[in-house]
Parts: C-alpha cells; sequence; structure tokens
C-alpha cells in the first residue's frame, strides 16, 4: 500500500517532493482514478487539502483557486456573480461508482475535461489564464497571468492541460469565467436516423442561430430521459430572453420535423446527463470509449459499431460515446480500424483495470510524436515520479 501523503500549502508540497524518493499517483478527491492506465506508485499525493479561491474579481471575468478545490464550490461564488464555467466541465465521478459533485479544479485542468458548449466557446484549455506547479525536483514554477494576453513563447498553463499529471503538480489555477447567459432554450426533433441528424446539427452550428450546442441520442439511449422512444436531436439556444426566443423561431422553421422546446428548468438535467454520459453510468462492467471525429463523419462510424451498440453523440457529432463489451480488447481494434480511414482518436475512458492495463487507453503516438512527448515529460520529470505510465507504458 503506498504511502499518502497531504501537504496543505504550495511550500509543504514543494518539501514533500523534494524531500521524497519513488513514485507519485496524484489524486484531488479521486474521482477519476479509473481514467487512464492503473497506476502501481510508492505515495499517493492527496492535494485535497490543498484547496479554496485565492482570488475572484467578477467585474475582470477572472478566478484563481488551488488545485484541490472543489469544482461545486467555484461554482456556487460564481452562480452568486450570475457568472459560469462556460467550457460546462463534466462530472465523471458516477462513471466510476463515485458520488457526484466530488471533481475538483486540478483534475478538470488535468484531463482537460469540456461539456456539451465546447463547440461554442472552446475546452477547457482555452480558459486557463496562468499556473502554478512544481516539478519532480521540488522546483516552483509560476506560468502566465490574470489576463488573456499574457504569454510569450512557451505556454506552459495550455501543455499543463490535459497532461493527466504526468507533468508537474498543479498547486493553483487563474481561469477566465464568463457571464451565464440570461435565457436557454432547447429545440428537440424527433425521429430523425444518424445521418439526418448529423446533417441538421452541422448545418445548425454554422447557421445564423448561434446554437451553443447539439446533441444526437439514438432511441436506445433517449429511451432513459423523458424525451420518449424516439431517436432526438438536440439544440440548444442561450442568450437575452429576447434574442432566444427569435433565434428559437427561425431555428424551427429550419429545423422542420416533429419538434418540441424544453425550457431552461427541463433541458438543464438533459444536458448535464450528456455532459457526464450518465447513460452508461449504471453499466461500469462494460468498456466506455470517447471518439473525437469529424463531426460529420459520426453516422459512418456508427455504421461500422453494428446493431445493439449504446452509443450518442455530442459536440454536434464531433463527439461520440460508445459503450462496449469490455471482453478481449473491449473493442479497441475495431474501433480504431473503423476511425483510421476519417482521423480522429479513440480514448478508453473507462474500463476493468486488468483492460487499461493491457492496451492503449489513449490514441497511439506515430514514432515522432512520441519521442517529442518523451522529450516533454524529461524536461519537467526525468525520473519519471509524477503518474509513471498513466497515459502510456513507455512515457
Amino acid at each position: 500500500m503506498s504511502e499518502r501523503l497531504q501537504p496543505a500549502t504550495l511550500a509543504e508540497l514543494a518539501a514533500v517532493i523534494a524531500g521524497s524518493e519513488g513514485t507519485f499517483e496524484i489524486v484531488g478527491q479521486g474521482s477519476k482514478r479509473g481514467f487512464g492506465r492503473p497506476l502501481q506508485t510508492e505515495h499517493t499525493l492527496d492535494l485535497s487539502r490543498l484547496s479554496g479561491v485565492s482570488l475572484y474579481e467578477p467585474e475582470e471575468l477572472v478566478m484563481s483557486a488551488a488545485a484541490g478545490t472543489p469544482l461545486r464550490e467555484i461554482e456556487a461564488r460564481l452562480v452568486a456573480h450570475n457568472q459560469m464555467l462556460a467550457f460546462e466541465p463534466p462530472d465523471l465521478g458516477p462513471l466510476y461508482g463515485q458520488p457526484a459533485g466530488q471533481a475538483t479544479l486540478g483534475g478538470i485542468i488535468a484531463c482537460n475535461l469540456s461539456g456539451p458548449r465546447r463547440v461554442k466557446v472552446g475546452a477547457a484549455r482555452d480558459f486557463i489564464l496562468g499556473c502554478t506547479v512544481v516539478n519532480g525536483s521540488g522546483e516552483v514554477v509560476k506560468a502566465g497571468g490574470r489576463v488573456v494576453k499574457n504569454v510569450t513563447g512557451y505556454d506552459l498553463s495550455k501543455l499543463m492541460t490535459g497532461s493527466f499529471g504526468t507533468l508537474a503538480v498543479l498547486a493553483d489555477a487563474t481561469i477566465k469565467v464568463l457571464p451565464a447567459p440570461e435565457s436557454s432554450r432547447t429545440l428537440c426533433i424527433a425521429g430523425l436516423d444518424d445521418a439526418a441528424a448529423a446533417v441538421l446539427m452541422n448545418k445548425a452550428l454554422g447557421g445564423a442561430q448561434d446554437i451553443s450546442a447539439a446533441a444526437y441520442l439514438p432511441a436506445g439511449i433517449a429511451v432513459q430521459t423523458t424525451l420518449g422512444s424516439e431517436a432526438t436531436t438536440l439544440l440548444r439556444l442561450e442568450g437575452t430572453a429576447i434574442s432566444v426566443d427569435h433565434r428559437l423561431g427561425k431555428l424551427e422553421e429550419e429545423a422542420g420535423g416533429k419538434s418540441r422546446v424544453l425550457g431552461e428548468g427541463d433541458a438543464g438535467s438533459l444536458w448535464r446527463s450528456i455532459r457526464d454520459a450518465a447513460f452508461f453510468a449504471e453499466d461500469r462492467g462494460e468498456a466506455l470509449w470517447r471518439l473525437s471525429v469529424p463531426p460529420a463523419a459520426g453516422p459512418a462510424v456508427a455504421r461500422e459499431l453494428g446493431g445493439g451498440v449504446r452509443y450518442f453523440y455530442d459536440w454536434g457529432g464531433g463527439l461520440i460515446w460508445v459503450g462496449l463489451p469490455a471482453a478481449g480488447d473491449g473493442g479497441a481494434a475495431n474501433l480504431r480500424a473503423a476511425m483510421a480511414p476519417i482521423g480522429g482518436h479513440v480514448t478508453l475512458v473507462r474500463a476493468p483495470a486488468a483492460l487499461r492495463a493491457a492496451i492503449d487507453v489513449f490514441q497511439p503516438m506515430d514514432a515522432a510524436l512520441a519521442a517529442l512527448t518523451r522529450r516533454v515529460k524529461e524536461s519537467f520529470d526525468p525520473l519519471k515520479r509524477f503518474n509513471p505510465g498513466r497515459m502510456y507504458r513507455d512515457v
């Protein structure tokens, strides 16, 4: 069993890393420990005591917080000022059998997690302005600042985002926040197949009505919601009330078909389920995959999956969540073969530990990219102390 270390300040964090030998598993509340390859380390570096909002200036749309700060605490502060994390960070804890509401700021940044609004505003890495990290030698490194245009050259903050804790230990981060929309309405179009839904979503995303999210729930997923038993395409509009009402009328004309409108209250839980892939939370024995594809290519990939497979689209078809039996390779070879002609990448989000240890969890890299990744890793963590092998076996 690994030794659990719980620093409460930046100085303690640096001292723990400098004064300890061996490898570290880095955790906040542990809500996403099942994401990535399984680890065997000498120490568990628990950042849950490294918590709290250190700066919040609503007028400047900026907030700084320690890595272990629960996301629910950050969002509560923002709601009080009618603001939000615009990239809609998902809560993946229930996918791994953890309680909802355990996500931390550090975990969201480390995994670069973004929800349905990504198609409009960008990913988590687009909202990080600066950070403080501790490298493998126990040195404190600060990067970025409190404004958007604060980087010349190497953007450490964005490099940390999506590194899954393999480069350095994130101590705190400064993020950009945005005003929350005054109104939100969701148009639901029932009965479309994958191909027709993809066409509609791409048209809407490129159209004049400025939708903030687009998703498609096949019949097997829609039946788990209040939408009914028909496949449903969802288009979300946000903004001022008068603007949303006007654009909604135009969108209904453009969409045609059998449609109805959900208000913010009814649609809120539905978009949270899409954000969190909650449709797969109960069957934790299956392999759960995320496929990032060109939005128009989704139906072709779905056809390759064959019948009886549970899946749904987010990001206008650019993100496909797929649940497959965890036997054998969990469907890895077939998925990557289906993706090869169209590009994109495949990530195993959840599976039994034995499967995650046996196959590539993240998209395999070519030789040149793998060599570059090793050099970056060595510049921050030359002894490979942080989350060793969580992303790739040999990096």
